[in-house]
Formats: C-alpha cells, sequence, structure tokens
C-alpha cells in the first residue's frame, strides 16, 4: 500500500484529544512521582505514590489507539510497513532516551557512578539501551532493565504489545480477547497480591511483572475500541484530567494492592472510553494537542534530570520547604526541554524517515512499472 495514502487515510480518521490531554497529564504524573520517590522511598507516603499507574494507562491507551489506528488498516498495509511506521514513531526518542542517559552518567556532578564500569561494559549497556535488549547490571541503579534511561522498560513491553497485536491479536474475535483478558486479570491479580503492589517492571528481579501489567492493559484498551464502549459525555478535558489525577494521588488508601487492581482493571478503561466520548471547545483542544505532542518526549527524556536530583538528594540536605519549589521548577524544565527535543530532535528525524520511506516505495513502484 502507499505509504502516503495510508498516512493521509489516518490524519482524516476522527481525532481523540481529550485522549491526548490525558496523556500529557499522566506524562506530568510520572515525573512528579519520580521526584517525590526519592523524598519517600514508601510509595504509600507519597501524596502522588500511584505515579507509575501512568504506565498502566499508557498501555490502555495505547490498545485503544493501536486498535483505532490499525484494525482495518493492517491487513492492507501489511507487517513491514506497520513495524516501519511504529519504529519511525517510538525509537527516535529511545536513541535520544539513551544518549541523554550516558551524558548524564559522565557528568552527573553529584556521583560518579560510571568510575565502576570499564569501557566495555559502558559499551554493552549503550548497545542494549539502544537495541531495547534488558541488561540489567547497575547496582547503584537498582538494578533497572535499562540502566541509562530507566522508562524504556515499557518501551520494550509497548514494542512486545504491537508485535503480538499485528502477528496475533489483529486477528482474534472479541470472544478470544475476554479469554485472554481473563487470564491476564488471574496474572495481574496474582503479582499485585504476592508483592502487595503494581509498581514492578523496571528491573531485572521484576521483569516478568511488567508483561503481565501490559497484557491486561492493552488488551482491555483493545476491548473498549472493538466493543465501541466510547462513553458520549460533556465532562471535558479539565473534570478527566482530575479523576486521572485522583488515581495518582490514591496511595495512601488502605490495602494499596486492592486498590492498584481496582483502578488498572476498572477504572482506567472507563476513563479511556470517557476520554473517547468527551466533547471539547477549540482553546481546551489546543492544550490537549501540546499535552498529546509533549507526553511521549517528556517521558523519554526526564529521567536524566530525575538521577541529577536524586543523587543531590541523598547526598545534601535540601530543607523539606524548598522541596515544592525545586520540584515544581524542575518538573517545568523538563517539559520546556522535551519540547526542545521534540522540535529540534524527533519531529525532523520522523519526518526524514517518513520521506525517505517514501521515495524508496516510490522508486519501487516505478521499478516495477517499468
Amino acid at each position: 500500500m502507499n505509504s502516503t495514502n495510508d498516512e493521509n487515510l489516518l490524519k482524516s480518521k476522527q481525532h481523540f484529544y481529550v485522549l491526548d490531554g490525558l496523556r500529557g497529564v499522566a506524562a506530568i504524573a510520572v515525573v512528579i512521582f519520580h521526584f517525590m520517590e526519592w523524598v519517600y522511598p514508601d510509595f504509600t507516603e507519597n501524596f502522588i505514590g500511584h505515579g507509575f499507574l501512568a504506565v498502566d494507562f499508557f498501555f490502555c491507551l495505547s490498545g485503544f489507539v493501536i486498535a483505532y489506528a490499525y484494525d482495518n488498516r493492517l491487513p492492507k498495509m501489511g507487517l513491514k510497513t506497520f513495524f516501519t511506521s511504529r519504529l519511525i514513531r517510538l525509537h527516535p526518542l529511545v536513541v535520544a532516551g539513551t544518549i541523554l542517559g550516558l551524558i548524564g552518567l559522565f557528568t552527573d556532578p553529584f556521583a560518579d557512578h560510571a568510575v565502576n564500569y570499564s569501557i566495555s561494559s559502558v559499551v554493552l549497556i549503550v548497545i542494549s539501551s539502544l537495541l531495547l535488549i534488558p541488561f540489567p547490571v547497575m547496582e547503584e541503579r537498582a538494578f533497572n532493565l535499562f540502566s541509562l534511561n530507566a522508562p524504556s522498560w515499557s518501551l520494550f513491553w509497548e514494542y512486545v504489545a504491537n508485535i503480538l497485536y499485528a502477528l496475533i491479536l489483529i486477528r482474534l474475535s472479541r470472544k478470544a480477547l475476554w479469554l485472554l483478558l481473563v487470564i491476564a486479570a488471574a496474572a495481574l491479580i496474582w503479582v499485585s497480591y504476592n508483592t502487595g503492589n503494581l509498581l514492578g517492571g523496571w528491573s531485572g528481579g521484576t521483569f516478568l511483572d511488567g508483561g503481565v501489567r501490559m497484557s491486561y492493559s492493552f488488551i482491555a484498551g483493545l476491548l473498549v475500541f472493538r466493543s465501541g464502549w466510547i462513553i458520549k459525555n460533556k465532562l471535558g478535558f479539565v473534570v478527566l484530567s482530575l479523576l486521572l489525577a485522583a488515581a495518582f494521588m490514591s496511595s495512601g488508601l488502605t490495602y494499596p494492592w486492592i486498590v492498584e487492581l481496582i483502578i488498572v482493571m476498572f477504572y482506567f478503561p472507563l476513563l479511556v472510553a470517557l476520554g473517547a466520548g468527551s466533547v471539547l471547545t477549540d482553546p481546551i483542544r489546543k492544550i490537549c494537542v501540546f499535552m498529546g505532542n509533549i507526553s511521549y518526549p517528556l517521558y523519554m527524556t526526564h529521567y536524566v534530570g530525575i538521577w541529577f536530583f536524586g543523587n543531590y538528594f541523598i547526598s545534601k540536605t535540601i530543607p523539606k520547604e524548598q522541596l515544592p519549589w525545586v520540584i515544581g521548577i524542575g518538573t517545568v524544565l523538563m517539559i520546556i526541554f522535551a519540547w526542545l527535543v521534540m522540535i529540534l530532535y524527533d519531529m525532523p528525524v520522523r519526518n526524514l524517515l517518513k520521506r525517505k520511506r517514501s521515495e524508496r516505495l516510490r522508486r519501487k513502484q516505478l521499478e516495477l512499472q517499468g
């Protein structure tokens, strides 16, 4: 299928602006959570201690959006074009996050972790990060799957979800998806009960937990779309943002493992259904577009700053009354930096790759016609 026509077809489809905005809210919640977990290592004492559940919201939203965008198009466009499209969309920022993490490793003024590793070890860490191959070897970074950019762990599972979708899930009936969802739900309940929370997936010791979290939420998102659960409403972006933020700020409730299950299994799919059916005014739409555009760059570029903050926090004394200012200003600076990365790097690189792909396809078509 012609790549340009395929992209034009996608652009002509309805756009869910509120979902874009909610994705941005979730990304900002992740940033604040990562700041706050240095201050309160026990997430139950953290006012945004359930910020890590934003990843489950991302997975659910991804399932909905992928089904909406590709259920009818993938059989025509083919696997190669689908996988190429996903790589162009996702991987430039995987590369950017790796490079930023490498720079941070050697320039962090508050910790010299690089001294513990040989050049060959650093090269292996970089290669594994660039190729999204889990390589949890840095003890001082809690054996993150991707030491240079910890958030890449969810991108690994996002890629797995995309592969499973293209090869298997797109062909399954709703009944089959419901069966898989029930199995995934049982696994999610076991993980949450066994560990006491749904925080795992980012480290070598909790690797499989990430797969369970992805499986349930991604399939739930698929089912929200395929079942037509788009709930028409007038709640709008502001109200739905507050409802989403409430989930991230629920960590002080009793029995967190049960609360987290309810949020992930029922509340997030409901918010996706409400977000898809909500209406917007023009000024708010622009905010949602910006929030949606900035969400992925922010998620993939913020962690180098978090390491700087964390290493400073444990080596120096920051008066607690100053922390809201430090974290607030730090979050704003990270948003600005993510916007710059998006404008100066991510968008130009993706546009270049799209042009090269289109040119290659045109040449191939001309050769076939000749």
